[in-house]
């Protein structure tokens, strides 16, 4: 052969090889990227950890959230929308030479089993950020045949329906009203498999890849269902658990439904009047009680909750409550006779004492969603025994919040004491916490005395302002909360001790730690918990609410208050807090001539003529408070979202940097005076007309 032909056929063949060779790789560099693109961070953060769990070997990945940053241009790459309603905020980034895939969207599948804790028929508040994405999320639910719950559908700026208890949400906590008590997180919804499928596909990925991921997917099913068993079993063990303590409490108890069918019947009200539980299963209620008016009150909805009935001799206190999720009314049923007489026993000794608290958290007034998160707290901090140090300034109620803390727990039977530490000299408040013996000092009653330790065993013992007592009783308090022991002053017995500690102060105790004042080792000791009590000034709107509640308790119950002075009342800054107050409203009500309350009745500290300014100028407004307006007005101009955190890192620039809490109080006030609107989710606070005009 010619060898310039061979050399031909050889250059050729060799182009060729190149060709066939160079083609693939240049498929493989366009098509071997996937660029997920979602609404929001958290999003953008669980949707991108699953697809590099499952194809994070065979492609690369990157994500970007439109609330946080969008490239200028995306080219040569699949694009995958974590949602369709995503389409016109991402749109003007991708080029032509992207194929695009809009995600559909599952249940995550580790935390589901949450939704099947709910009882059925429930109305529950179902939280997204758009109401489109809010239904989507529904449908999704009910497709999957979890449809044993009532969804109502809310997005930011929605109206909350009355009587929801309980909120659930694909990732979006911070959008559930504050207002609703019980707040489940579903996890950020995950991309489905059809939808990772069709990436497998575009892709062109190993078949055993496919079977890999089906097998997962089947496997999390599988997962799921022997949860969901183990859950049932679990069930019905505490239904048998339930059983024995509903038969072993001192209340009747009776359970039926709404066609009138017993289905728990227990021993006590056996005892109580004379019929079997096992007679009473199942029976439709009116063939075991004959009394008509007990019936009657049992049956009908709109019965009290609770009143007093003579059955067969015995006086019953009966009180009806329905549990309307289940369809079931419960009663309870006490014996008055022996229930007044115990309760007369305990409340007589403890009342001779003067070992009960006189508040509980109903005494707590005000409706400020920084009280209520204080009451919040405190409710749960109720159910421990552990140490629980409160912190506010003078006159906040720590006294208050100590007895009502002690009114909801398991102690609130056993005493409730209290002494302020401050009041007493070092001496005698030692004897009055430790109590003595008989001679053990000069004018020590004979036969000893019983300190507060020991007369609070078994409940809980105040220290109000625990910052003022010596070095040497704090050594000594120390050793009580570490052995939970005391010794009597002059003696050698060691007493063990079953109390509760809630101390209280308005002293900085970290700068009194520094200063070699206050024993680290004791705070530490004594904030276990700790609950830190809010000052009137940051819940001003409780202030109306406190001032008619004196009125109402005074010796003048009947008397009003001119909607001016109480407006000026509730811009003053009161220093002494609540009991501050407290005292200028019965001031007030001492020196007035009339029934009404006016301005002329303040004291003369507090005339009008020296009081503070009404919010609602320019002349009000501080530096800080231009400096926010002018970053928000900068934001809305860029298309920006003017959020906390975002306002926060640009105040850092200044001379007054404000925390995100800082800058939320602010944006409070500026939209108290028409200055801003604050809105929900992504967009963020934008400035008013009425705000612009004020940086002209």
């Amino acid at each position: 052969m010619d060898k310039r032909i061979e050399t031909g056929l050889l250059m050729g063949g060799l182009i060729g090889i190149i060709i066939t060779i160079n083609q693939p790789l240049k498929e493989l560099t366009m098509k071997n990227e996937l660029v997920l693109l979602a609404g929001t961070r958290e999003t953008c953060k669980a949707l991108t950890e699953q697809l590099k769990g499952m194809l994070g070997k065979y492609i690369r990945i990157k994500s970007f959230a439109s609330e946080e940053y969008l490239p200028p241009l995306i080219e040569d790459a699949l694009i995958v929308y974590s949602s369709y309603l995503i389409h016109d905020e991402v749109k003007h980034v991708i080029a032509p030479s992207c194929e695009v895939i809009t995600a559909h969207r599952t249940v995550n599948y580790q935390y589901i089993d949450y939704l099947f804790e709910i009882p059925n028929d429930t109305n529950v508040l179902f939280v997204n950020d758009f109401p489109q994405s809010t239904m989507d999320s529904i449908e999704t639910l009910d497709r999957l045949g979890i449809s044993h719950l009532r969804y109502i559908p809310y997005s930011p700026g929605g109206e909350v329906p009355d009587s929801i208890e309980i909120a659930v949400t694909p990732g979006e906590m911070d959008l559930i009203p504050s207002s609703i008590p019980t707040k489940l997180n579903l996890g950020v919804r995950l991309i489905d498999i059809h939808t990772i499928m069709a990436i497998i596909d575009y892709f062109e990925l190993p078949e055993a890849l496919r079977i890999n991921i089906t097998d997962k997917y089947t496997g999390k099913i599988i997962e799921l269902s022997k949860k969901l068993s183990s859950m049932k079993q679990e069930a019905d063990k505490l239904n048998q658990y339930l059983k024995r303590v509903v038969d072993g409490v001192n209340d009747g108890i009776l359970a039926f439904d709404r066609s009138g069918s017993i289905s728990v019947f227990n021993k006590e009200l056996e005892r109580m009047i004379g019929i079997s539980p096992e007679y009473a299963f199942k029976k439709k209620i009116g063939q075991v009680f004959r009394n008509s008016e007990l019936l009657e009150f049992l049956l009908n909805d709109e019965s009290g909750n609770q009143e007093a009935f003579t059955v067969r001799q015995t006086n019953l206190l009966v009180h009806r409550f329905p549990m309307k999720n289940d369809n079931t009314i419960v009663a309870t049923f006490k014996n008055m006779d022996e229930t007044i007489e115990m309760e007369r026993r305990v409340k007589l000794e403890l009342q001779k004492k003067g070992f009960v608290s006189k508040y509980t958290f109903q005494s707590i007034l005000g409706e400020s969603p920084i009280l209520q998160e204080t009451i919040r707290i405190a409710r749960k901090l109720s159910l421990s025994d552990l140490p629980i140090l409160i912190q506010g300034e003078s006159g906040t109620g720590k006294e208050l919040f100590a007895g009502a803390i002690h009114s909801e727990s398991s102690r609130s039977n056993a005493p409730f004491l209290g002494i302020n530490c401050n009041a007493l000299p070092e001496e005698l408040l030692e004897s009055e916490l430790f109590g003595y013996e008989d001679g053990a000092f000069t004018g020590a009653r004979k036969g000893g005395k019983k300190g507060l330790f020991e007369q609070a065993d078994q409940g809980t013992l105040f220290l109000d302002e625990i910052g003022d007592i010596s070095m040497k009783l704090q050594a000594r308090l120390l050793r009580v909360l570490e052995e939970w022991e005391i010794r009597r002053i002059g003696g050698n017995k060691i007493i063990p001790i079953n109390v509760r500690i809630i101390a209280a102060t308005n002293r900085n105790l970290k700068e009194m730690i520094e200063a070699g004042k206050f024993r680290e080792d004791l705070y530490h000791r004594l904030k276990v918990l700790s609950l830190s009590l809010p000052s009137l000034r940051q819940r001003k709107i409780d202030i109306p609410i406190l001032i008619r509640a004196f009125i109402r308790q005074s010796h003048k119950p009947s008397a009003s208050i001119t909607e001016e002075t109480l407006l000026l009342l509730s811009k003053m800054d009161w220093k002494g807090n609540i009991r501050e107050l407290k005292n200028v409203v019965l001031y007030m009500l001492a020196v007035s001539e009339h029934n009404e309350l006016t301005a002329s009745d303040l004291p003369a500290d507090l005339s009008p003529a020296n009081a503070p300014l009404i919010p609602g100028t320019l002349s009000n407004l501080k530096n800080e408070h231009h400096y926010l307006l002018k970053c928000i007005d900068e934001l809305n101009k860029s298309g920006m979202p003017a959020s906390r955190k975002k306002l926060s890192s640009l105040t850092r620039k200044t001379n007054s940097p404000l925390t995100e809490q800082q800058v939320r109080l602010r944006l409070k006030e500026l939209e108290q005076l028409g200055y801003v609107m604050i809105r929900q989710g992504r967009s963020g606070t934008h400035i008013t007309e009425k705000g612009l005009e004020t940086l002209v």
